[in-house]
């Protein structure tokens, strides 16, 4: 059996996204799940907005995933001979002309095929004119004008287009470089890549690179399109859907298990199955199968995973990932974990949700004393208080005791008590079982704020 290579090739021209965190992991998986390789392509032609930082960020967001590639990382920019010799070959065998039409004129060309309803392309004016290379000239690629070029996608299934459908586009630019169709095949064949896996918007880039493929007498690797990745809304993925580069996720406290398991599943299935460990995705990738239609992204479903995998966490696993200097492994902070965890869907909640554990509230939003406090919940609370000071004994039983008395003496709803003491200890109203955080605080620091809380309400 002929080795499966796979390869990842991003752009350096900004973060990895989720769309294209997606697409490498399907790559990497499909390799490794076939015994295979996949290697990281660093596409570099462009000067002008490729940046080192960014290429940086791309790797470290891989490193972060747990997708190791094979090999060193290669990198287009050391190509640029190795692409001209390709391009000389292609105008050697007659695969390839030179063009030195203008810009006006292709301008003009483009406007006049529009007005009469056609597909713009170039209409081979210079294709057979043996023209010389220059400064002013380009290189373009003789596309086959009959019949038609067609391949089997592994996603899709057999996808065709007429070849006069398609243009002669242009292999070399008027400065000598080279254009992606032409770069990509030619890494392809030089690292010997058995199949892409890519996006979908690349269906018209695969019949170019087919035919420079055959071009070149070489073997056409197998392809597979992946459907593109949308909004809830239905609309093409936007930072505004949640489509941050995959950086961003990890510092909004997202495991990176999560994240890999919730990338999976957008866009592949293997039955009614939801989670996958590292192992079992390598395993069983090739045994799946691509969805056909898009896959919509869904950041409370990404949440759902990611609380799964802080689940399963132990409490010291989990205080090692969060790393805040609160949580120490002491007694106390391993009880405030174990308090919280429930709440949490994100690491970072795990700091939101702790805050009045380790910090003592010094403002209370007036809405909320509105709210629940009234003309009565001074005295209510000052009972309350007294009680709590007569308390020996301090624990969670003890502690709803004396709440549940003082709610029975005075014949009011729990509410009318536990809420203004909730609001007393947190500063606000949504926390866990309020006998549970006094008991965490301890008797002294219960007190002192319910004090505070009681000097604020008075005045």
């Amino acid at each position: 059996m002929n080795i499966v290579k796979t390869r990842f090739a991003p752009s350096p021209t900004g973060y990895l996204h989720i769309g294209g965190a997606r697409t490498a992991l399907f790559a990497w998986l499909y390799a490794k799940s076939n015994q295979g390789a996949c290697i990281l392509r660093i596409e570099d032609t462009d000067k002008e907005r490729s940046k080192e930082e960014y290429t940086k960020e791309i790797i470290k967001s891989f490193q972060w995933l747990g997708i190791n590639f094979d090999d060193e990382v290669i990198y287009q920019s050391n190509n640029f001979d190795r692409y001209n010799e390709v391009i000389n070959t292609l105008i050697e065998n007659g695969s390839a002309y030179v063009c030195n039409c203008s810009k006006d004129r292709l301008s003009e060309l483009r406007k006049a095929q529009e007005s009469k309803g056609q597909n713009p392309k170039y209409d081979g004016k210079c294709r057979g004119l043996n023209l010389e290379r220059s400064e002013e000239t380009v290189v373009r690629f003789k596309f086959p004008q009959e019949g038609t070029t067609k391949f089997t996608d592994i996603v899709k299934g057999d996808i065709e287009v007429k070849n006069s459908e398609l243009d002669d586009f242009i292999i070399e630019r008027t400065d000598g470089a080279a254009t992606y169709n032409l770069c990509v095949v030619v890494d392809d064949i030089d690292s010997n890549i058995s199949h892409v896996i890519r996006g979908d918007d690349h269906v018209n880039n695969t019949f170019k690179q087919v035919n420079v493929f055959s071009a070149l007498n070489k073997e056409v690797p197998v392809y597979g399109h992946v459907p593109m990745i949308l909004g809830e809304d239905g609309k093409r993925l936007s930072k505004r859907h949640g489509a941050l580069g995959v950086g961003e996720y990890a510092a909004m406290g997202i495991l990176p298990d999560a994240l890999k398991n919730y990338l999976l599943r957008l866009g592949w299935s293997k039955g009614d199955a939801e989670i996958f460990n590292h192992q079992e995705m390598e395993d069983i990738f090739k045994e799946g199968d691509f969805n056909q239609s898009p896959a919509t992204f869904s950041m409370d479903k990404l949440l759902w995973f990611n609380k799964h995998y802080l689940d399963q966490l132990s409490v010291e696993q989990l205080i090692d990932e969060i790393e805040l200097p609160e949580f120490d492994k002491s007694e106390y902070s391993i009880a405030v974990i174990e308090t919280i965890r429930e709440r949490c869907s994100s690491l970072n909640d795990f700091s939101l949700n702790s805050f009045y554990f380790f910090n003592d509230p010094t403002e209370y939003d007036d809405q909320l004393i509105s709210k629940h406090c009234n003309e009565n919940t001074s005295d209510h609370m000052t009972l309350l208080e007294s009680s709590m000071t007569s308390l020996e004994d301090w624990n969670q039983v003890s502690v709803k005791e004396v709440i549940d008395e003082t709610v029975a003496s005075l014949s009011v709803g729990f509410g009318k008590i536990g809420l203004p003491l909730r609001l007393a200890l947190t500063g606000t109203v949504n926390s866990p079982s309020i006998d549970v955080v006094c008991s965490i605080l301890g008797k002294e620091v219960t007190l002192e704020r319910l004090n505070s809380f009681l000097n604020r309400i008075k005045n």
